[in-house]
């Protein structure tokens, strides 16, 4: 089995490599040859796209490079071999965004949403992608989503959801996000902002205080 594997993946290089790289990143290559993938084994494929993955993280910087193109290619290979497992898909869309693949990163992610509504995984991974293109709304319910289907114990989803909502204004559920992270990771860069969105939110009430108190006595 590994020596089916090892042939396998000498093709992918092979083909890879005469094709645009490009091309080899939208995961559209057209194989040569039949494959059937039952016979592939899941757990060496996995433990391959992880490496690449890892690498292509570390190493890409939004460009495309032989790591992103490997893990790229081990993760299409394991949608198809495992079409009900999310996190083949997750991981997919987190390469396109990586990569700036807009369409093929948000498409991976709403597949893997439709493989499985309730998994918080590629709801806070859109949120991630909305987030970093400034689309706040759209991030913030996919945040909420992802709070609402098993993060809400996930320090980087509370942190996101206070962080949009401190720039919408709402400092009240703003701070209440950070408070909620705070308590899962403490550290001083949250507690000051956190004094600093209090003093903002003592403002905002002392502000709309004397406003009415300014309409009530015309």
């Amino acid at each position: 089995m590994g020596q089916l594997i090892r042939i396998f993946l000498l093709i992918l290089l092979i083909i890879g490599a005469s094709l645009p790289s490009w091309s080899a990143v939208q995961g559209n290559i057209q194989y040569q040859i039949p494959i059937d993938y039952t016979k592939l084994n899941e757990a060496e494929i996995l433990e391959r796209a992880e490496f690449f993955y890892g690498m292509a993280l570390k190493s890409s910087n939004g460009n495309v490079n032989e790591e992103m193109t490997a893990a790229l290619n081990l993760y299409t290979i394991l949608c198809k071999k495992c079409p009900d497992n999310v996190m083949y898909p997750t991981r997919l869309g987190i390469l396109y965004d990586l990569c700036g693949m807009d369409k093929y990163a948000k498409g991976c992610f709403y597949k893997a949403m439709g493989i499985k509504k309730s998994r918080p995984e590629p709801y806070f991974y859109l949120g991630e992608f909305f987030y970093k293109r400034r689309q706040f709304k759209d991030a913030l319910n996919m945040y909420k989503r992802a709070y609402k289907n098993g993060y809400s114990g996930n320090y980087e989803t509370l942190y996101k959801i206070g962080a949009i909502y401190e720039k919408f204004g709402d400092t009240e559920a703003a701070l209440r996000y950070f408070k909620k992270a705070a308590e899962i990771s403490p550290n001083s860069e949250l507690d000051n902002k956190i004094i600093r969105v209090e003093n903002a939110d003592k403002s905002n009430r002392e502000y709309y205080s004397d406003t009415r108190i300014r309409l009530i006595e015309r």
